[in-house]
């Protein structure tokens, strides 16, 4: 067993996988702290280096792309401090932070761990229900449907088409932006009706604005991630930045009408929110779409 134990966290590796927990000091970003211990497998790995520094230094691992999903819903857009795959290590224990990694790295070597991304996710993302409240509303995922319950502050226009319930079945993707203090995030659920969307987050009905509490706000990934590992793999579907793929997953959408007074009621309030001007004559054309779409 290869095991360093630090303020920041634990990293031990048993020769078939590297458990990382994180540590409960204050120090440690509360979305580590959520997330919680993570198993990689070491056949997820890619590689791992120990970068010495003058009064620290830090262990980092890199993954195989496509084998985690955390990963991939963030797009490694992770700030350093909140990354799993980072421990900061005392320069008093730079040595066994040495021995931990070059043991990973003869295990990568004597197992012949391939470098090429994985087609399939080789961690599991987090456990489910998981639910997060955010500056923009609180989002839920229950493993099989995503709902966003608005908040007092969010844009009319949203609170206007009511509560968001999303089927997994109908989701391609999900894209996140963290809020870094400095500029908004978001968490957007790209469905097949919305893929041609063009709303920004802060009136789109199918993403959370991420602009108040960085620190909160980060927890939104939990459900990202989430999402994320319950989808189709990226290796084995369509990418939604393609036109052609946009089109075809557009037009695989079965029409649906149902709640017809709810309807009538959501539509009579995005008119009077265009009367008023809050909004533009595109956003009422785009947002009534969404909302027919949903019904």
């Amino acid at each position: 067993m290869a095991e360093i134990i630090q303020r920041d966290g634990t990293w031990a590796f048993d020769g078939t996988t590297v458990r990382i927990t994180p540590g409960l000091h204050r120090s440690v970003p509360l979305f580590r702290q959520t997330y919680g211990e993570i198993a990689v497998p070491l056949e997820a790995v890619a590689s791992i280096v120990f970068e010495p520094e003058r009064k620290r230094g830090r262990l980092r691992m890199r993954l195989r792309e496509g084998a985690d999903p955390l990963l991939q819903a963030t797009g490694g857009r992770l700030p350093d401090p909140a990354d799993p795959y980072r421990l900061t290590v005392d320069i008093d224990r730079a040595g066994a932070a040495e021995y931990v990694a070059e043991e990973i790295r003869r295990a990568l070597l004597l197992d012949q761990i391939p470098t090429e991304p994985a087609r399939t996710y080789l961690l599991p993302g987090p456990p489910v229900p998981v639910s997060v409240r955010s500056s923009d509303g609180t989002v839920s995922f229950d493993g099989s449907q995503v709902r966003i319950d608005w908040s007092d502050t969010s844009e009319r226009v949203k609170r206007a088409t009511g509560p968001r319930i999303i089927s997994l079945g109908d989701l391609v993707q999900v894209e996140w932006l963290p809020n870094t203090g400095y500029e908004d995030g978001f968490l957007r659920f790209v469905t097949r009706e919305t893929v041609f969307s063009k709303l920004p987050p802060e009136k789109d009905p199918y993403a959370l604005d991420l602009w108040g509490s960085a620190r909160r706000d980060l927890l939104t990934a939990l459900v990202a991630t989430a999402v994320t590992a319950r989808l189709p793999h990226p290796s084995t579907r369509p990418g939604v930045e393609d036109p052609a793929d946009r089109r075809k997953l557009a037009a695989s959408v079965p029409a649906r009408a149902d709640h017809h007074d709810v309807l009538l009621r959501r539509l009579r309030e995005l008119g009077e929110l265009h009367r008023d001007g809050v909004l533009t004559d595109e956003e009422f054309a785009m947002t009534k779409a969404v909302v027919l779409r949903s019904f």
